[in-house]
């Protein structure tokens, strides 16, 4: 008679995963990036930073009040954090530094930056001068620029991409299974 409290068959399942990396640690300049969707992005962002900081400095006489002060710093922060990425994946230094965590530093960065430009963008509007609606408008749009980036690196950390270069993912799963006695 069986035990009804035992299994009549046993079933062993190992997988094994192992991962590539394949990068290419030479310098050079390739303007391929900038047709890619974040390469796209970078440029938009790019142009939104500058478009809100020189509406803010053209307002004149409010560009020194506090929130064209904090409008400026969110647009030439952005601008220059995301100059310099671009520059560094055109010239492919970071895939040459892939160990560093470079996803993470950029999800991290665009998510804040979405936060600070909903409020710079909020605070530039509600001044009520045609110049700072003018880059409370491109606040808003880099904003949605800078979330959609976030939101494209938080999915590639999820899929453990790398931030430029090739990882393959081999997956082998074994099953094994016992007859019953």
């Amino acid at each position: 008679m069986t035990d009804p409290g035992f299994p009549s068959q046993h079933t062993t399942t190992t997988t094994v995963q192992t991962s590539n990396t394949t990068v290419e640690t030479t310098i050079r300049f390739d303007p391929s990036y900038i047709r890619t969707i974040p390469g796209l992005l970078k440029l938009v962002q790019i142009v939104l930073n500058l478009l809100g900081f020189i509406c803010i400095e053209a307002s004149g006489v409010f560009s020194v009040h506090t929130r064209g002060s904090f409008f400026n710093f969110v647009a030439m922060t952005g601008f220059w954090f995301t100059g310099i990425l671009l520059a560094l994946y055109l010239f492919h230094l970071i895939e040459k530094t892939y160990r560093i965590p470079w996803l993470k530093i950029e999800f991290v960065f665009c998510a804040l930056w979405t936060a600070f430009y909903l409020i710079a963008a909020c605070l530039a509007v509600s001044f009520g001068v045609e110049a700072f609606i003018a880059a409370g408008f491109s606040g808003f749009c880099g904003m949605i620029a800078y979330g959609i980036d976030a939101f494209l690196k938080f999915k590639a950390i999820q899929s453990g991409q790398l931030a430029q270069g090739v990882r393959v993912m081999n997956k082998q799963t074994t099953t094994i299974s016992t007859p019953a006695y």
